[in-house]
């Protein structure tokens, strides 16, 4: 299959999917952090290129629970938010037969639709605790793979930094092999 994943720098669910086969292409605003065919560029150029499926990773920093009580702090945020919603719904309704568009809990549930799914990765092999909702199209639910025990917050126990947003925002090697192994 011809696989878009948007808005990854990481390269984790591209190479998941290149290892099974796929022709897979991962786009992003900044340089991929792995080897491997990568497009920095914004994807909305890349949505009618004829993909069979797109992983979409959207940037959390305006949609998630953790960010949005800043918009009553600053209110200029709002614009912000409504334009990280935009980009939500251009990607949801892309000319890709399937589709999923992965981000935390957060206003995408209540300001275009809940999600299809909701997943950690304790249920992917790693023993911590990060709800993910994936918002399908064409796709079956994640089945997990590997429940393991241990619920560590260690997401949100990152030390503050400069990179820590980058850290937080990788997506589990489990949780990547899953989507290639079910998915593809």
């Amino acid at each position: 299959m011809n696989v878009l994943v948007a808005c990854e720098f990481s390269g984790v669910v591209r190479d998941a999917f290149i290892r099974r086969g796929h022709n897979a292409i991962s786009c992003d605003l900044l340089p991929s952090e792995s080897p491997g065919p990568h497009i920095q560029a914004d994807v909305s150029g890349l949505l009618e290129l004829g993909w069979d499926l797109m992983i979409a990773h959207p940037p959390c920093t305006y949609l998630c629970s953790s960010g949005l009580h800043w918009n009553k702090k600053r209110p200029e945020r709002e614009y912000e938010t409504e334009q990280a919603l935009q980009f939500v719904r251009a990607l949801l309704d892309a000319p890709v037969k399937k589709i999923a568009v992965e981000n935390p809990i957060g206003c995408i549930s209540t300001r275009v639709r809940k999600p299809d799914q909701i997943v950690q990765p304790w249920m992917f092999g790693h023993g911590e605790t990060k709800a993910t909702c994936l918002w399908l199209k064409n796709l079956p639910a994640l089945q997990a793979t590997s429940i393991v025990p241990g619920r560590e917050q260690k997401c949100w126990k990152c030390p503050p930094s400069e990179n820590r947003w980058k850290v937080r925002s990788i997506t589990y090697s489990g949780i990547a092999s899953a989507m290639a192994e079910q998915w593809g």
